[in-house]
Protein backbone atom coordinates (compact mmCIF):
# COMPACT_ATOMS: atom_id res chain seq x y z
CA UNK A 1 0.00 0.00 0.00
CA UNK A 2 3.04 2.26 0.55
CA UNK A 3 4.01 1.72 -2.51
CA UNK A 4 0.54 2.82 -4.42
CA UNK A 5 0.44 5.95 -2.01
CA UNK A 6 3.38 7.20 -3.40
CA UNK A 7 2.42 6.26 -7.22
CA UNK A 8 -0.95 7.81 -6.45
CA UNK A 9 1.41 11.63 -5.62
CA UNK A 10 1.77 11.11 -9.41
CA UNK A 11 -1.39 11.05 -11.28
CA UNK A 12 -2.69 13.56 -13.11
CA UNK A 13 -5.19 15.48 -10.32
CA UNK A 14 -7.25 19.00 -10.81
CA UNK A 15 -6.74 20.47 -7.67
CA UNK A 16 -10.10 21.62 -5.95
CA UNK A 17 -11.16 25.20 -4.98
CA UNK A 18 -10.16 26.36 -1.57
CA UNK A 19 -13.76 28.24 -1.23
CA UNK A 20 -16.22 25.92 0.57
CA UNK A 21 -18.99 26.97 -1.74
CA UNK A 22 -18.54 28.39 -4.84
CA UNK A 23 -20.48 31.39 -6.85
CA UNK A 24 -23.48 30.16 -9.20
CA UNK A 25 -21.55 31.81 -11.67
CA UNK A 26 -18.15 30.43 -11.82
CA UNK A 27 -19.87 26.72 -11.17
CA UNK A 28 -21.73 27.31 -14.49
CA UNK A 29 -18.94 28.62 -16.43
CA UNK A 30 -17.13 25.89 -15.68
CA UNK A 31 -19.80 23.36 -16.56
CA UNK A 32 -20.71 25.31 -20.09
CA UNK A 33 -16.86 25.39 -20.85
CA UNK A 34 -16.20 21.60 -20.37
CA UNK A 35 -19.07 20.84 -22.06
CA UNK A 36 -18.54 22.84 -24.73
CA UNK A 37 -15.04 21.44 -24.95
CA UNK A 38 -16.69 17.91 -25.34
CA UNK A 39 -18.59 18.96 -28.44
CA UNK A 40 -15.33 19.76 -29.79
CA UNK A 41 -13.05 17.21 -29.20
CA UNK A 42 -15.99 14.57 -30.59
CA UNK A 43 -15.42 16.46 -34.00
CA UNK A 44 -11.22 16.42 -33.97
CA UNK A 45 -10.72 13.22 -36.22
CA UNK A 46 -8.00 10.78 -35.28
CA UNK A 47 -5.04 11.38 -37.34
CA UNK A 48 -4.30 8.29 -39.68
CA UNK A 49 -7.68 6.40 -39.28
CA UNK A 50 -8.83 4.41 -42.37
CA UNK A 51 -11.12 1.66 -40.65
CA UNK A 52 -13.51 2.76 -38.67
CA UNK A 53 -15.88 -0.64 -37.41
CA UNK A 54 -17.53 0.42 -34.17
CA UNK A 55 -19.40 3.79 -36.62
CA UNK A 56 -21.86 1.51 -36.90
CA UNK A 57 -22.39 1.30 -33.01
CA UNK A 58 -24.10 4.88 -32.78
CA UNK A 59 -26.22 3.53 -29.86
CA UNK A 60 -23.77 2.34 -27.76
CA UNK A 61 -21.70 5.43 -28.30
CA UNK A 62 -24.25 7.64 -26.55
CA UNK A 63 -24.47 5.12 -23.36
CA UNK A 64 -20.50 5.75 -23.42
CA UNK A 65 -20.15 9.17 -24.25
CA UNK A 66 -18.26 8.80 -26.98
CA UNK A 67 -17.67 9.72 -30.58
CA UNK A 68 -16.38 7.00 -32.79
CA UNK A 69 -13.91 7.92 -35.00
CA UNK A 70 -12.91 11.27 -33.12
CA UNK A 71 -10.22 11.84 -30.40
CA UNK A 72 -12.44 11.08 -27.64
CA UNK A 73 -13.73 7.19 -29.09
CA UNK A 74 -13.13 5.95 -25.46
CA UNK A 75 -15.82 8.45 -24.20
CA UNK A 76 -16.21 7.22 -20.44
CA UNK A 77 -16.22 3.86 -20.70
CA UNK A 78 -12.74 3.39 -19.02
CA UNK A 79 -13.34 5.33 -16.20
CA UNK A 80 -16.71 3.72 -15.55
CA UNK A 81 -15.38 0.50 -16.15
CA UNK A 82 -12.42 1.20 -13.68
CA UNK A 83 -15.28 2.40 -11.31
CA UNK A 84 -17.58 -1.50 -11.41
CA UNK A 85 -14.15 -2.87 -11.30
CA UNK A 86 -13.33 -1.35 -7.82
CA UNK A 87 -17.19 -2.13 -6.74
CA UNK A 88 -16.91 -5.05 -7.26
CA UNK A 89 -13.25 -5.66 -5.27
CA UNK A 90 -14.69 -3.82 -2.62
CA UNK A 91 -18.02 -5.68 -2.63
CA UNK A 92 -16.58 -8.92 -2.33
CA UNK A 93 -14.51 -7.57 0.47
CA UNK A 94 -10.87 -8.34 -1.65
CA UNK A 95 -10.01 -4.61 -1.38
CA UNK A 96 -10.85 -3.38 1.88
CA UNK A 97 -10.86 0.28 2.35
CA UNK A 98 -12.91 2.48 4.91
CA UNK A 99 -14.49 5.05 2.77
CA UNK A 100 -16.04 6.78 5.88
CA UNK A 101 -12.68 8.39 6.80
CA UNK A 102 -11.50 11.55 4.77
CA UNK A 103 -8.30 9.31 4.32
CA UNK A 104 -9.88 6.24 3.22
CA UNK A 105 -11.74 8.47 0.38
CA UNK A 106 -8.79 10.16 -0.76
CA UNK A 107 -7.01 6.68 -1.41
CA UNK A 108 -10.59 5.30 -2.79
CA UNK A 109 -10.03 8.08 -5.35
CA UNK A 110 -6.71 7.35 -6.45
CA UNK A 111 -7.33 4.10 -6.61
CA UNK A 112 -10.02 4.69 -9.04
CA UNK A 113 -8.21 7.02 -10.67
CA UNK A 114 -5.31 4.66 -11.49
CA UNK A 115 -7.55 2.14 -12.29
CA UNK A 116 -9.49 4.43 -14.99
CA UNK A 117 -5.68 5.43 -16.56
CA UNK A 118 -5.25 1.53 -16.74
CA UNK A 119 -8.35 0.81 -18.77
CA UNK A 120 -7.98 4.09 -20.76
CA UNK A 121 -4.15 2.61 -22.03
CA UNK A 122 -5.83 -0.84 -22.41
CA UNK A 123 -9.23 -0.07 -24.44
CA UNK A 124 -7.09 2.69 -26.41
CA UNK A 125 -4.62 -0.45 -27.38
CA UNK A 126 -7.64 -3.09 -27.66
CA UNK A 127 -9.62 -0.80 -30.22
CA UNK A 128 -6.59 -0.23 -32.54
CA UNK A 129 -5.07 -3.56 -32.43
CA UNK A 130 -8.60 -6.00 -32.86
CA UNK A 131 -9.60 -3.28 -36.09
CA UNK A 132 -12.08 -1.48 -34.69
CA UNK A 133 -10.06 1.82 -35.24
CA UNK A 134 -7.01 1.05 -37.46
CA UNK A 135 -5.39 2.43 -40.54
CA UNK A 136 -6.45 1.52 -43.97
CA UNK A 137 -6.40 -2.10 -45.16
CA UNK A 138 -4.32 -0.83 -48.33
CA UNK A 139 -1.32 -0.25 -45.62
CA UNK A 140 -1.51 -3.60 -43.80
CA UNK A 141 1.68 -5.62 -43.74
CA UNK A 142 3.67 -2.26 -43.87
CA UNK A 143 5.75 -0.65 -41.52
CA UNK A 144 3.60 2.52 -41.82
CA UNK A 145 0.62 0.60 -40.87
CA UNK A 146 2.56 -0.07 -37.48
CA UNK A 147 3.64 3.22 -36.95
CA UNK A 148 -0.15 4.73 -37.69
CA UNK A 149 -1.73 1.93 -35.28
CA UNK A 150 1.00 3.66 -32.68
CA UNK A 151 -0.28 6.79 -33.41
CA UNK A 152 -3.57 5.78 -32.65
CA UNK A 153 -3.35 4.24 -29.69
CA UNK A 154 -1.46 7.42 -28.16
CA UNK A 155 -4.45 9.79 -29.78
CA UNK A 156 -7.15 7.77 -27.87
CA UNK A 157 -4.41 7.81 -24.86
CA UNK A 158 -4.95 11.58 -24.97
CA UNK A 159 -8.49 11.65 -25.20
CA UNK A 160 -9.50 9.41 -22.84
CA UNK A 161 -7.10 11.56 -20.52
CA UNK A 162 -8.71 14.76 -21.61
CA UNK A 163 -12.25 13.08 -20.50
CA UNK A 164 -10.87 12.10 -17.20
CA UNK A 165 -9.90 15.38 -16.56
CA UNK A 166 -12.58 17.08 -17.67
CA UNK A 167 -15.09 14.80 -15.40
CA UNK A 168 -12.54 15.92 -12.28
CA UNK A 169 -13.19 19.69 -13.47
CA UNK A 170 -16.76 19.29 -13.35
CA UNK A 171 -16.55 16.94 -10.48
CA UNK A 172 -14.69 19.93 -8.28
CA UNK A 173 -15.86 23.40 -9.73
CA UNK A 174 -18.70 22.46 -11.85
CA UNK A 175 -22.15 20.97 -11.09
CA UNK A 176 -22.94 17.02 -11.12
CA UNK A 177 -20.32 14.92 -12.35
CA UNK A 178 -18.54 14.87 -15.78
CA UNK A 179 -19.83 11.25 -16.73
CA UNK A 180 -23.49 12.64 -16.19
CA UNK A 181 -22.70 15.63 -18.27
CA UNK A 182 -20.95 13.79 -21.03
CA UNK A 183 -24.24 11.14 -21.16
CA UNK A 184 -26.65 14.10 -21.46
CA UNK A 185 -24.59 15.77 -24.31
CA UNK A 186 -24.56 12.72 -26.42
CA UNK A 187 -28.41 12.05 -25.54
CA UNK A 188 -29.76 15.53 -25.96
CA UNK A 189 -27.23 15.68 -29.57
CA UNK A 190 -29.25 12.41 -31.09
CA UNK A 191 -32.72 13.27 -29.57
CA UNK A 192 -32.26 16.58 -31.95
CA UNK A 193 -30.60 15.23 -34.81
CA UNK A 194 -33.40 12.20 -34.72
CA UNK A 195 -36.19 14.68 -34.75
CA UNK A 196 -35.33 17.38 -36.72
CA UNK A 197 -32.79 16.14 -39.42
CA UNK A 198 -34.17 16.82 -43.21
CA UNK A 199 -31.68 14.71 -44.66
CA UNK A 200 -32.14 11.72 -46.53
CA UNK A 201 -31.86 8.68 -44.21
CA UNK A 202 -28.93 6.40 -45.38
CA UNK A 203 -31.25 2.94 -45.19
CA UNK A 204 -33.93 4.97 -47.20
CA UNK A 205 -33.06 7.87 -49.59
CA UNK A 206 -36.51 8.73 -50.14
CA UNK A 207 -37.07 10.03 -46.87
CA UNK A 208 -35.59 12.15 -44.15
CA UNK A 209 -33.86 11.05 -41.31
CA UNK A 210 -35.39 13.15 -38.47
CA UNK A 211 -38.98 11.76 -37.16
CA UNK A 212 -41.05 14.94 -37.83
CA UNK A 213 -40.01 15.45 -41.66
CA UNK A 214 -40.15 11.96 -42.41
CA UNK A 215 -43.61 11.69 -40.79
CA UNK A 216 -45.11 14.20 -42.71
CA UNK A 217 -43.35 12.86 -46.03
CA UNK A 218 -45.00 9.51 -45.37
CA UNK A 219 -48.36 11.10 -44.92
CA UNK A 220 -47.83 12.70 -47.83
CA UNK A 221 -46.49 9.39 -50.11
CA UNK A 222 -49.64 7.19 -47.98
CA UNK A 223 -46.84 5.27 -46.02
CA UNK A 224 -49.29 4.33 -43.51
CA UNK A 225 -47.13 2.04 -41.21
CA UNK A 226 -43.45 4.26 -41.81
CA UNK A 227 -45.34 7.13 -40.82
CA UNK A 228 -46.75 5.20 -37.62
CA UNK A 229 -43.28 4.07 -36.17
CA UNK A 230 -42.15 7.69 -36.54
CA UNK A 231 -44.91 8.63 -34.43
CA UNK A 232 -45.09 5.63 -32.49
CA UNK A 233 -40.98 6.59 -31.65
CA UNK A 234 -42.12 10.00 -30.76
CA UNK A 235 -45.02 9.38 -27.87
CA UNK A 236 -42.89 6.28 -26.85
CA UNK A 237 -40.03 8.97 -25.93
CA UNK A 238 -42.69 11.36 -24.20
CA UNK A 239 -43.94 8.37 -22.11
CA UNK A 240 -40.28 7.83 -21.05
CA UNK A 241 -39.70 11.55 -20.32
CA UNK A 242 -42.72 11.92 -18.23
CA UNK A 243 -42.36 8.58 -16.65
CA UNK A 244 -38.98 9.33 -15.27
CA UNK A 245 -39.95 12.53 -14.15
CA UNK A 246 -42.76 11.23 -11.88
CA UNK A 247 -40.08 8.48 -10.58
CA UNK A 248 -37.57 10.77 -9.72
CA UNK A 249 -40.60 12.66 -7.54
CA UNK A 250 -41.07 9.98 -5.75
CA UNK A 251 -39.58 10.07 -2.41
CA UNK A 252 -39.76 8.97 1.55
CA UNK A 253 -39.38 12.07 3.97
CA UNK A 254 -38.57 11.18 7.43
CA UNK A 255 -39.43 13.81 10.09
CA UNK A 256 -36.45 14.98 12.42
CA UNK A 257 -35.90 17.62 14.74
CA UNK A 258 -33.05 19.58 16.09
CA UNK A 259 -32.26 18.25 19.62
CA UNK A 260 -31.05 21.59 21.17
CA UNK A 261 -33.79 24.01 19.67
CA UNK A 262 -37.24 22.40 20.70
CA UNK A 263 -40.28 22.61 17.85
CA UNK A 264 -37.81 22.94 15.27
CA UNK A 265 -37.60 20.40 12.68
CA UNK A 266 -36.71 19.33 8.95
CA UNK A 267 -37.48 16.27 6.69
CA UNK A 268 -34.63 14.36 5.74
CA UNK A 269 -35.89 13.18 1.73
CA UNK A 270 -34.48 9.59 0.54
CA UNK A 271 -35.56 9.00 -3.18
CA UNK A 272 -37.05 6.25 -4.41
CA UNK A 273 -34.65 6.08 -6.54
CA UNK A 274 -32.19 6.40 -3.94
CA UNK A 275 -28.57 5.37 -5.71
CA UNK A 276 -29.97 7.37 -8.75
CA UNK A 277 -28.76 7.00 -12.20
CA UNK A 278 -25.35 5.26 -11.38
CA UNK A 279 -26.60 1.34 -11.09
CA UNK A 280 -27.95 2.07 -14.81
CA UNK A 281 -25.05 3.68 -16.04
CA UNK A 282 -22.98 1.07 -15.01
CA UNK A 283 -24.95 -2.03 -16.06
CA UNK A 284 -25.36 0.00 -19.48
CA UNK A 285 -21.93 0.48 -19.69
CA UNK A 286 -20.93 -3.16 -18.84
CA UNK A 287 -23.72 -4.09 -21.78
CA UNK A 288 -22.18 -1.78 -23.74
CA UNK A 289 -18.59 -3.13 -23.86
CA UNK A 290 -19.72 -6.39 -24.42
CA UNK A 291 -21.14 -5.79 -27.40
CA UNK A 292 -17.87 -3.55 -28.60
CA UNK A 293 -15.78 -6.52 -27.56
CA UNK A 294 -18.12 -9.21 -29.11
CA UNK A 295 -17.26 -7.12 -32.44
CA UNK A 296 -13.76 -6.96 -32.02
CA UNK A 297 -13.39 -10.36 -31.62
CA UNK A 298 -15.56 -11.28 -34.41
CA UNK A 299 -13.74 -9.04 -36.96
CA UNK A 300 -10.83 -10.63 -35.33
CA UNK A 301 -12.37 -14.31 -36.07
CA UNK A 302 -12.93 -15.07 -32.52
CA UNK A 303 -16.66 -14.93 -32.36
CA UNK A 304 -16.61 -15.71 -28.67
CA UNK A 305 -19.83 -13.58 -27.29
CA UNK A 306 -21.39 -13.88 -30.61
CA UNK A 307 -21.90 -12.72 -34.22
CA UNK A 308 -23.60 -10.05 -35.77
CA UNK A 309 -25.40 -9.29 -39.70
CA UNK A 310 -24.51 -5.72 -40.30
CA UNK A 311 -25.86 -3.57 -36.89
CA UNK A 312 -27.74 -6.05 -35.39
CA UNK A 313 -27.09 -9.00 -33.14
CA UNK A 314 -28.11 -12.35 -34.74
CA UNK A 315 -26.32 -15.14 -32.36
CA UNK A 316 -24.35 -15.29 -28.93
CA UNK A 317 -24.48 -13.60 -25.52
CA UNK A 318 -24.70 -10.68 -27.52
CA UNK A 319 -27.99 -11.52 -29.26
CA UNK A 320 -30.06 -12.13 -25.79
CA UNK A 321 -28.18 -8.82 -24.10
CA UNK A 322 -29.72 -6.48 -26.98
CA UNK A 323 -33.33 -5.31 -27.12
CA UNK A 324 -35.87 -5.74 -29.65
CA UNK A 325 -38.03 -3.21 -30.73
CA UNK A 326 -41.27 -4.76 -29.53
CA UNK A 327 -43.38 -1.42 -30.78
CA UNK A 328 -41.63 -1.62 -34.15
CA UNK A 329 -42.23 -5.27 -34.89
CA UNK A 330 -45.68 -5.12 -33.78
CA UNK A 331 -46.46 -2.16 -36.33
CA UNK A 332 -44.66 -3.90 -38.93
CA UNK A 333 -46.29 -7.08 -38.15
CA UNK A 334 -42.77 -9.38 -37.10
CA UNK A 335 -43.38 -9.99 -34.05
CA UNK A 336 -42.34 -13.58 -33.14
CA UNK A 337 -42.04 -15.56 -29.77
CA UNK A 338 -37.85 -15.26 -30.15
CA UNK A 339 -38.68 -11.25 -29.17
CA UNK A 340 -40.34 -12.16 -25.93
CA UNK A 341 -37.74 -14.46 -24.85
CA UNK A 342 -35.43 -12.13 -25.91
CA UNK A 343 -36.92 -9.35 -24.01
CA UNK A 344 -37.86 -10.79 -21.36
CA UNK A 345 -33.19 -12.08 -20.79
CA UNK A 346 -33.33 -8.06 -21.60
CA UNK A 347 -35.04 -7.18 -18.84
CA UNK A 348 -34.00 -9.07 -15.92
CA UNK A 349 -30.36 -8.97 -16.40
CA UNK A 350 -31.14 -5.36 -16.54
CA UNK A 351 -33.17 -5.62 -13.65
CA UNK A 352 -30.93 -8.02 -11.77
CA UNK A 353 -27.39 -5.77 -12.84
CA UNK A 354 -28.78 -2.49 -11.41
CA UNK A 355 -29.80 -3.91 -8.22
CA UNK A 356 -26.49 -5.04 -7.28
CA UNK A 357 -24.75 -2.16 -8.69
CA UNK A 358 -26.77 -0.29 -6.65
CA UNK A 359 -25.95 -2.65 -3.46
CA UNK A 360 -22.48 -2.13 -4.12
CA UNK A 361 -22.57 2.09 -5.19
CA UNK A 362 -24.49 2.15 -1.50
CA UNK A 363 -21.11 0.84 0.60
CA UNK A 364 -18.99 2.29 -1.35
CA UNK A 365 -20.32 5.85 -1.70
CA UNK A 366 -21.23 6.49 2.15
CA UNK A 367 -24.97 6.46 1.51
CA UNK A 368 -25.65 3.27 3.76
CA UNK A 369 -27.65 3.47 6.91
CA UNK A 370 -24.83 4.26 9.08
CA UNK A 371 -23.03 6.38 7.26
CA UNK A 372 -26.48 8.56 6.78
CA UNK A 373 -27.00 7.89 10.89
CA UNK A 374 -23.40 9.67 11.49
CA UNK A 375 -24.30 12.17 8.77
CA UNK A 376 -27.72 13.46 10.37
CA UNK A 377 -26.34 13.32 13.94
CA UNK A 378 -23.40 15.54 13.31
CA UNK A 379 -25.88 17.99 11.70
CA UNK A 380 -27.26 17.65 15.26
CA UNK A 381 -30.55 16.37 14.37
CA UNK A 382 -32.20 13.18 15.93
CA UNK A 383 -35.87 11.81 15.40
CA UNK A 384 -38.63 12.72 17.28
CA UNK A 385 -39.64 10.37 20.49
CA UNK A 386 -36.11 8.53 19.71
CA UNK A 387 -33.13 9.08 22.09
CA UNK A 388 -30.36 10.51 20.59
CA UNK A 389 -28.23 7.74 19.79
CA UNK A 390 -26.65 6.95 15.84
CA UNK A 391 -27.33 3.22 16.81
CA UNK A 392 -31.16 3.68 17.02
CA UNK A 393 -30.84 5.72 14.41
CA UNK A 394 -28.90 3.45 12.30
CA UNK A 395 -31.71 0.83 12.95
CA UNK A 396 -34.30 2.96 11.85
CA UNK A 397 -33.05 4.51 8.59
CA UNK A 398 -31.72 0.62 7.53
CA UNK A 399 -35.76 0.04 7.60
CA UNK A 400 -35.70 2.50 4.65
CA UNK A 401 -32.36 2.21 3.48
CA UNK A 402 -32.19 -1.15 2.30
CA UNK A 403 -35.87 -1.47 0.56
CA UNK A 404 -35.59 2.07 -1.04
CA UNK A 405 -31.88 0.54 -2.56
CA UNK A 406 -33.04 -2.79 -3.55
CA UNK A 407 -36.77 -2.00 -5.26
CA UNK A 408 -35.45 1.27 -6.69
CA UNK A 409 -32.18 -0.37 -8.33
CA UNK A 410 -34.97 -3.35 -9.49
CA UNK A 411 -37.35 -0.06 -10.53
CA UNK A 412 -34.66 1.71 -12.30
CA UNK A 413 -33.61 -1.41 -14.18
CA UNK A 414 -36.69 -2.01 -15.54
CA UNK A 415 -37.74 1.59 -17.07
CA UNK A 416 -34.31 1.62 -18.62
CA UNK A 417 -34.81 -1.75 -20.08
CA UNK A 418 -38.71 -1.08 -21.34
CA UNK A 419 -37.52 2.45 -22.70
CA UNK A 420 -34.74 0.44 -24.93
CA UNK A 421 -38.09 -1.99 -25.97
CA UNK A 422 -40.32 0.81 -26.98
CA UNK A 423 -37.89 2.28 -29.48
CA UNK A 424 -37.30 5.73 -28.38
CA UNK A 425 -35.76 8.87 -30.43
CA UNK A 426 -32.78 8.00 -29.31
CA UNK A 427 -31.49 5.18 -27.27
CA UNK A 428 -34.02 4.11 -24.33
CA UNK A 429 -31.47 3.79 -21.70
CA UNK A 430 -29.82 7.42 -22.43
CA UNK A 431 -33.21 9.27 -22.49
CA UNK A 432 -33.52 7.58 -18.88
CA UNK A 433 -29.92 8.84 -17.80
CA UNK A 434 -30.48 12.22 -19.39
CA UNK A 435 -33.91 13.17 -17.93
CA UNK A 436 -32.73 11.82 -14.17
CA UNK A 437 -29.05 13.79 -14.64
CA UNK A 438 -31.00 17.25 -15.95
CA UNK A 439 -33.75 16.55 -13.18
CA UNK A 440 -31.05 16.41 -10.34
CA UNK A 441 -28.77 19.15 -12.26
CA UNK A 442 -31.52 21.34 -11.98
CA UNK A 443 -32.09 20.63 -8.24
CA UNK A 444 -28.63 21.33 -7.53
CA UNK A 445 -28.60 24.48 -9.59
CA UNK A 446 -31.80 25.90 -8.51
CA UNK A 447 -30.53 25.53 -4.60
CA UNK A 448 -27.10 26.91 -5.44
CA UNK A 449 -29.18 29.54 -6.98
CA UNK A 450 -31.00 30.05 -4.44
CA UNK A 451 -28.33 30.02 -1.55
CA UNK A 452 -26.79 33.16 -3.50
CA UNK A 453 -29.77 35.30 -3.71
CA UNK A 454 -30.62 37.70 -1.35
CA UNK A 455 -32.14 36.74 1.76
CA UNK A 456 -35.33 38.59 1.33
CA UNK A 457 -35.98 36.81 -2.36
CA UNK A 458 -34.12 33.66 -1.11
CA UNK A 459 -37.40 33.90 1.43
CA UNK A 460 -40.12 33.94 -1.08
CA UNK A 461 -38.85 31.16 -3.27
CA UNK A 462 -38.97 29.43 -0.28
Amino acid sequence: MALLDKIFTYLPEVKGPREKRLPFKQKLTWTLSCLVLFYILGLVPLFGLGENALQQFEFLSIILGASFGSIISLGIGPLVTGSIVLQLLSGTGILNIDTTTTEGRQRFQALQKLTSIFFVIFEASIYVLMGGLAPSSALAGTSLFGQLEIMLIIQLIIGGLLIMLMDDVVNKWGFGSGISLFIVAGVAQQILIRTLNFFPSPTNPDIASGAIPAFFQSLAAGDAITATLQIAAIVATIIIFAVCVFGQAMKVEIPLSFGKARGYGIRWPLNFFYTSNIPVILIAALMANIQLFARLLENWGHPIFGTFAGNTPISGLVYWLSPPNIVASIIQGSFTLSNIGQALIYVVVFMIGSVIFSIFWVQTAGMDAKSQAKQIMNSGLQISGFRRDERVLEKILSRYIWPLTIVGGAAIGLLAALADLMGTLANGTGILLAVMIVYKLYEEIAKQHMMDMHPALRKIME
